[in-house]
C-alpha cells in the first residue's frame, strides 16, 4: 500500500473514530469507497464497486444509515426515487449545500458549484429562511449528448 493509500486509511478510521463508530471492514470499505469516488453514489453502486461476494446488500445498507445517521453522509434523493449517499469528510470537503446535475439518460450524478437561491427582486423569502432544500438540475450530460 502506497504512503498516500495509508495516509487516506488513517485520515478515515480516525473520522469514524470521532463519529463514534467502530471501525469495521465493512465499514472502512464503505467510506474508502465514497471518498474514493467523490460523487453521491446509490447502493446498486456500491455493489458494483465493492469485491464480490464480499460484502451482502443488508450490511452496505446498514452501513449506510448509521453513517447518515451521525451526518458523515448526507442521503438525498434528487426526484428520480433512488437514494444517493454523499460523503462529508474533512479529506475531500463537501459544501453542505449544493446543487447536482442528473443525467436522465446515464444517471449519472455530478455535483456542482454551490448557487444562490434568491426571488426576482433580489431578496429572500422569509419562508425559506430556515428551510432545508435540495436543488437538482436534470438533462442530458456531454457524454451521452455525443452518443
Amino acid at each position: 500500500m502506497s504512503t498516500k493509500s495509508q495516509d487516506i486509511q488513517t485520515q478515515l478510521r480516525a473520522l469514524l473514530k470521532s463519529n463514534d463508530l467502530r471501525v469495521t471492514e465493512q465499514r472502512l470499505a464503505v467510506l474508502t469507497t465514497l471518498h474514493l469516488h467523490r460523487t453521491p453514489m446509490t447502493h446498486d453502486e456500491f455493489m458494483r464497486v465493492l469485491p464480490g461476494g464480499a460484502y451482502d446488500k443488508a450490511s452496505v445498507w446498514r452501513v449506510l444509515s448509521d453513517f447518515s445517521g451521525v451526518g458523515l453522509v448526507r442521503r438525498m434523493d434528487l426526484g428520480d426515487r433512488v437514494w444517493r449517499y454523499e460523503l462529508h469528510d474533512s479529506c475531500r470537503p463537501v459544501a453542505d449545500e449544493h446543487p447536482h446535475f442528473l443525467c436522465e439518460v446515464c444517471s449519472e450524478v455530478t455535483c456542482l458549484p454551490p448557487l444562490e437561491v434568491r426571488a426576482r427582486d433580489g431578496g429572500f423569502p422569509p419562508a425559506l429562511v430556515d428551510a432545508q432544500f435540495q436543488i437538482r438540475i436534470s438533462g442530458t450530460c456531454a457524454r451521452c449528448v455525443t452518443v
